[in-house]
């Protein structure tokens, strides 16, 4: 009788039991996920909304602009004759002082002229002299003749030949005399040129630029050539190129302040000194150069420096602020409340009507969050009531209304704001660091990722968005 024979299984019907398995499982997972969401997530969808914080942070509303650097103080040195630049004694970085000498043109040709002249005025001095001679001769010989004419002892042509030399000795030297000194007027002109062979410093302050080199010919019949550049790098000029819709929100005398891009995190501040009139205009974009003063006193800012500048229109520091995002207006319909979900009551007494929407009583942000264009023209630190002045703000604020989370619940709360810019806003009154506001809930339940932006939006600072 034969042994049976044991047959191992398969190994494809091994595979397929455990991929079943596996399929399995998955499959009652999803369903025990669903039925979660369905019987937990779904009986609250109304608290699915977005949360901001109260923070104390700084507030600026600027108007940006490019600008270079340049010195408050400086002058091209350049030469008033013609000549080969026989030697330059400063070069790049050099501190000089007034008067100090800077560089020397071929004296030659100057030095002739001026000897030229002098000679000649030798030479009219001598022919004075003689004239002088003459003249004292014929003077003697007139009066003889006079004395003679008087006694009927010579004639009278005689006297009249010793009248008219006498007057031609005397008109000869007036004439030398005019010729001297038009000899000592080019003489002046002479050594005055000779002087400007030698190039000397007008002011103190720094060599910033070479533009001749040594043993090259200048020629100055024309135009003066420039050597080089001094300028005193005390005190800087910041040339900032502001477009002509910002223009108008400028002030003299405002702050200002910029950031070179070599030391992007140090603010250097001044005053709004000079708005130039005269436009320039750079691809069809008319641009207004906006002159303020900075010191430099450790010297690190040098000549044709890139500046990113901001003007102050106002400013305030280590106060409440909060996203503008979270602002409404005050009085507005039912959309520009931003369709306020069930459940928010309003805390206190509905605001009386306040008439139509308007910079006074309130409008919507618009769509990057900024204030509206009416708003944003009365912002900025000013008189009584800021009216009539763009750059000024009312000295109460601009009221708007935020709805606060309290104790699990959304109420709504009027705000008093001072200054703002596109992103944040100072709380004046209304809200303090702390409290806790309530951003419109997102489509579709979406969570956005925490900690979006920096300081107020999650990033360093506090605060920050999320979720209920």
């Amino acid at each position: 009788m034969s042994a049976s024979k044991l047959t191992p299984p398969k190994f494809g019907a091994l595979t397929r039991s455990r991929r079943g398995v596996i399929i399995g499982g998955i499959a009652g997972l999803a369903v025990l996920g669903g039925a979660t969401w369905y019987f937990v997530g779904r009986d609250k969808p109304q608290d699915s909304y977005i949360t901001l914080e109260v923070t104390t942070g700084d507030v600026e509303d600027t108007v940006t602009a490019l600008g270079t650097l340049q010195p408050l103080q400086f002058v091209d040195v350049g030469t008033q004759v013609s000549g080969q630049l026989r030697r330059i004694h400063v070069t790049y970085g050099e501190e000089v002082e007034q008067g100090q000498l800077l560089a020397e043109l071929d004296p030659t040709i100057y030095e002739s002229r001026k000897g030229a002249t002098e000679a000649q005025l030798d030479n009219y001095r001598a022919q004075l002299a003689q004239r002088q001679a003459e003249r004292a001769l014929a003077g003697q010989q007139f009066e003889r003749q006079k004395e003679l004419l008087a006694a009927n002892a010579t004639s009278q042509d005689a006297f009249d030949s010793a009248e008219s030399r006498l007057k031609v000795a005397a008109a000869q030297i007036s004439a030398l005399q005019a010729q001297m000194r038009q000899s000592e007027s080019t003489l002046k002109g002479d050594t005055a040129n000779l002087s400007y062979t030698k190039i000397f410093a007008p002011m103190a302050g720094k060599v910033v630029n070479l533009i001749a080199k040594q043993g090259q010919t200048l020629n100055a019949n024309q135009t003066a050539p420039l050597i080089l550049r001094i300028a005193d790098l005390d005190t800087m000029t910041v040339y900032a190129q502001v477009s002509e819709a910002d223009v108008p929100k400028l002030k003299i005398g405002m702050r200002a302040y910029f950031t070179t891009l070599g030391v992007s995190d140090k603010r250097r501040y001044g005053t709004l000194r000079q708005i130039v009139p005269t436009p320039e205009v750079v691809n069809n974009v008319v641009l207004y150069n906006c002159l303020f003063d900075v010191e430099n006193p450790e010297g690190d800012l040098l000549p044709q420096m890139s500046a990113q500048v901001y003007f102050l229109i106002a400013e305030a520091r280590n106060v409440p602020i909060i996203s503008v995002s979270a602002l409404r207006p005050v009085g507005g319909s039912a959309r520009q409340r931003g369709n306020r979900p069930e459940g928010v009551r309003p805390e206190g007494p509905r605001p009386e009507a306040r008439g139509p929407v308007t910079a006074e009583n309130g409008a919507a942000p618009d769509a990057n969050g900024a204030p509206p264009a009416g708003q944003r023209r009365r912002r900025g630190p000013g008189g009584p009531d800021g009216a009539g002045d763009p750059t000024r703000t009312p000295a109460d604020g601009l009221r708007f209304v935020v709805t606060v989370l309290e104790d699990g619940e959304r109420t709504e709360r009027e705000v008093v704001v001072g200054a703002m810019n596109r992103l944040v806003a100072e709380i004046r009154s209304g809200l303090k660091p702390g409290d806790v506001v309530v951003m419109e809930a997102p489509a579709g339940g979406t969570r956005p990722p925490q900690g979006l932006g920096g300081g107020l939006l999650g990033g360093p600072g506090g605060g920050g968005m999320r979720f209920r």
